[in-house]
């Protein structure tokens, strides 16, 4: 049975070097304004931004709540493993990154400018992934 505390938080050295990772997301990548890092129960554990407009306990529960959905729309045409999502708009993009941590599974949620270099991006937050999932075991 799955103990879901467990998924609401994470050792603190584990946020500790999440969050680490994701603030190294936002100095390499030019066009980053927001990161955060939340439960896939859609619960905040640490953010960095350059701007703080957004809702951040709303938008890690609709985020992990989008990640949900696209998993299981994924395993409906058998696509597994479900890494991130990209949301185009007109003004920005939005990035859901999957962090598949056996016992402590999160997801980055960034926010860019509409211009933001999108393959460099993808391969930081990518590496961050890889990294936590890591540093997790």
């Amino acid at each position: 049975m799955i103990n879901m505390a467990e998924h609401r938080t994470a050792p603190e050295s584990l946020i500790t070097y999440a969050k680490a990772q994701i603030h190294d997301v936002m100095q390499n990548v030019k066009g980053v304004e927001f990161i955060m890092l939340c439960s896939t129960d859609g619960f905040e554990l640490g953010s960095v931004h350059k701007r703080d407009i957004y809702n951040a306990s709303k938008l890690a529960a609709v985020s992990s709540s989008i990640l949900a959905m696209v998993s299981a729309f994924l395993g409906e045409i058998q696509l597994n493993g479900c890494q991130s999502i990209t949301l185009d708009a007109e003004n920005g993009k939005a990035v859901l990154t999957a962090i598949p941590a056996e016992k402590h599974p999160m997801v980055i949620v960034t926010l860019v400018v509409k211009d933001v270099l999108l393959g460099q991006l993808l391969y930081a937050l990518k590496s961050a992934s890889h990294a936590i999932t890591h540093h997790a075991h």
